[in-house]
């Protein structure tokens, strides 16, 4: 159903850049919107989400209460959206569906980041597993329920498509693609052996750009790592030195900050560039002949992946590893563990909304039922939530 939504017109469009007046519509028809292109829609749709609101009580790296000035899951999503958007209008594609996918990228995450995730995975290994994007495309397929013609969000084809696929084609790889999205795809399919749009290809450039950079800004901030042992790192310590050669003596907190900027700014163009020189030798006419290029089209250069190699490897040993945050993040995967454990033996121990409707389901559809429910919980929740139905709970200080 092409073009469900008005206004419609390319504008100033590149020719790769999604049409949305041949976009595959929704899976529900509805009528078009007098004042919002289908994928500003979308967008709005995620904003609105109740799962979007709960990630901000959702763990980035530090959880929500060892201070106010680390990322939450929604900040860093929002994070993503905003550089997203802006390398979508450099390369003059669809910048309403580039940021309804970066907004809609971390829907799935469990409490406590990707420990909850393990946690998760783990005790589904006999029930199809668990993957936060996997998880995505149920929340907004599915587990959001507030409109009265549809469950989930009902969302265009592409938005899905690039929810599902952002981070490359599922098939034919070396990870079997999660239950969730084969189940989906059985009713709509998402051509899991393509590349998705660059839009959507964006939104994943976008998500590395603002990690790579927050986790030094919220790493440095608890304290994981010094000034000193940053600027071993080549391509921070080459960004500081052009920090201080600007700014003599300048306090950690604005040091900080002008090396964040820089390194942002320097992902940014670098990507931008490297997309710019895949695009003049591709030569697309189309959002198609993007998903058939069968490799990349927006990427890093080979020399900037080289130099984030080398941050991610610092960031690894210095703030993933840190040894408060190895602890805290394994009593996280404990308490998931056993929240789980104790819902799987005993419904009665679920809400009422999610104990009556666990009686239709039979234990493997249970199991998922219940990854369901922890998966939408926020850190305190969760901790709350054991707090009530065990005798003792970890403080995760």
């Amino acid at each position: 159903m092409a073009g469900d939504d008005a206004p419609s017109g390319r504008g100033v469009f590149a020719p790769f850049a999604v049409d949305r007046r041949l976009s595959r519509g929704r899976r529900i028809p509805e009528a078009p919107s007098p004042t919002r292109t289908p994928f500003a829609r979308d967008r709005d749709r995620i904003l609105h989400s109740t799962a979007f609101r709960r990630l901000n009580y959702k763990t980035q790296v530090f959880i929500y209460h060892e201070g106010d000035h680390y990322r939450s899951r929604l900040t860093h999503s929002l994070e993503v959206a905003q550089i997203a958007r802006s390398i979508a209008r450099a390369l003059k594609v669809d910048e309403d569906l580039t940021e309804a996918i970066a907004l809609a990228h971390d829907l799935g995450h469990p409490p406590f980041g990707h420990a909850g995730e393990r946690a998760l995975d783990a005790a589904m290994t006999d029930a199809g597993g668990f993957d936060h994007n996997a998880q995505s495309l149920r929340v907004v397929t599915k587990l959001e329920r507030k409109y009265g013609g549809f469950d989930g969000l009902n969302l265009t084809w592409e938005t899905l498509e690039g929810l599902v696929k952002h981070n490359g084609p599922l098939l034919g790889g070396d990870k079997p693609v999660p239950e969730p999205i084969l189940d989906y795809c059985a009713t709509q399919d998402l051509e899991l052996d393509t590349y998705p749009s660059l839009e959507a290809q964006i939104a994943a450039l976008a998500d590395d750009i603002a990690y790579n950079a927050h986790d030094i800004d919220d790493g440095y901030r608890a304290s994981c790592f010094s000034f000193t042992a940053l600027a071993a790192v080549p391509i921070a310590g080459r960004l500081l030195a052009e920090v201080d050669a600007a700014y003599p003596k300048l306090e950690d907190t604005r040091r900080l900050y002008e090396l964040n900027r820089r390194l942002i700014t320097a992902m940014v163009d670098d990507a931008s560039a490297e997309t710019h020189t895949r695009l003049a030798r591709l030569k697309p006419g189309s959002a198609d002949a993007i998903r058939q290029a069968g490799s990349a089209t927006a990427a890093f250069s080979a020399s900037m992946l080289r130099e984030l190699a080398g941050l991610r490897a610092f960031l690894f040993a210095s703030v993933y590893r840190h040894p408060r945050v190895m602890r805290i993040m394994g009593e996280a995967e404990d308490l998931v563990v056993e929240l789980f454990q104790r819902y799987a033996r005993d419904p009665d121990a679920l809400p009422p909304e999610w104990r009556e409707e666990a009686r239709a389901h039979d234990d493997r559809a249970y199991a998922r039922h219940v990854a369901d429910f922890i998966a939408g919980q926020t850190d305190r929740y969760a901790l709350a939530e054991h707090r009530r139905l065990f005798d003792a709970t970890p403080d995760m200080r």
